[in-house]
């Protein structure tokens, strides 16, 4: 495969075989990377298993969009590659670093300071004012924003006349716009989001994609979106399918029409 700095072969968009491909990229492009990843809950006859023996890299400054039906392990793969839940076997990488060989206080740290987040549930501190949460990360980091980024993401986000309310006092959409300014904010390694246009409606929702289409191309961020939104996907650079635990296809330069058309075929 040539050297193009994706994880995808950019020419290869047939079913199941590109699962395979994944595993080729070049490595030293690969901002996280998962090996034979696996992930079981549960022992015995009530055993589940949400990961079976992912191998995939995520290339650096590209945008990917982890899609595929309800249960089919999207948001364990993204928890368990951001370091936010364990595997039951295989391993995750970030850079160089196993986040299995790390303790508890290191891995901590390192998800402080490399590694942004963006859950469907907001997980904002609910005594701290929309900026407060939004500068949380760097404050507990020793560190300050960059300010005119700061004032960008803020912008961007629709957020300037809500900076000083607390979460009981914003909107889920609004909640959602803070949360992910604050993984922009300190312009981290990777950024993770789960379902990060869920609680916008789709001007406010369109305006957030772009903006970190935006931050992939024209500042080199590199972000991981788990999504049902086939528009949403449409933003991204590659798309990452799974179904029952495994990864069963991908696809290069998406649009919300193809990505429909295969998400079909998943029943989703």
């Amino acid at each position: 495969m040539a050297d193009d700095g994706g994880a995808l072969d950019p020419d290869n968009d047939g079913m199941g075989s590109n699962a395979t491909t994944l595993t080729r990229t070049n490595r030293r492009t690969a901002v996280a990377r998962a090996v034979d990843a696996t992930k079981v809950y549960g022992a015995g006859d009530t055993a589940v298993v949400a990961l079976e023996a992912i191998t995939v890299d995520i290339p650096g400054r590209r945008f990917t969009a982890v899609m595929g039906p309800s249960g089919s392990g999207k948001s364990t793969l993204m928890h368990c590659m951001a370091g936010l839940d364990s595997l039951t076997s295989g391993q995750v990488f970030l850079g160089d670093v196993e986040l299995g060989s790390l303790s508890d206080k290191a891995l901590t740290l390192l998800r402080r300071q490399r590694v942004g987040f963006v859950f469907q549930s907001f997980n904002l501190l609910p005594t701290l004012t929309a900026l407060e949460n939004i500068t949380l990360p760097a404050a507990l980091a020793g560190a300050k924003p960059d300010p005119g980024w700061l004032d960008a993401v803020i912008d961007t986000v629709g957020l300037a006349d809500r900076l000083h309310h607390r979460p009981g006092e914003l909107s889920g959409g609004q909640q959602q716009r803070v949360a992910m300014a604050r993984a922009l904010a300190s312009r981290p390694e990777i950024i993770f989001a789960d379902e990060p246009t869920g609680n916008l409606d789709s001007r406010a929702g369109a305006g957030l994609l772009t903006f970190m289409r935006h931050s992939v191309e024209a500042l080199g961020q590199t972000i991981v979106m788990v999504t049902h939104d086939p528009v949403a996907a449409g933003y991204a650079d590659s798309v990452l399918f799974l179904a029952d635990g495994r990864l069963v296809d991908s696809m290069a330069r998406p649009t919300a029409e193809r990505v429909l058309d295969r998400m079909k075929a998943f029943g989703d």
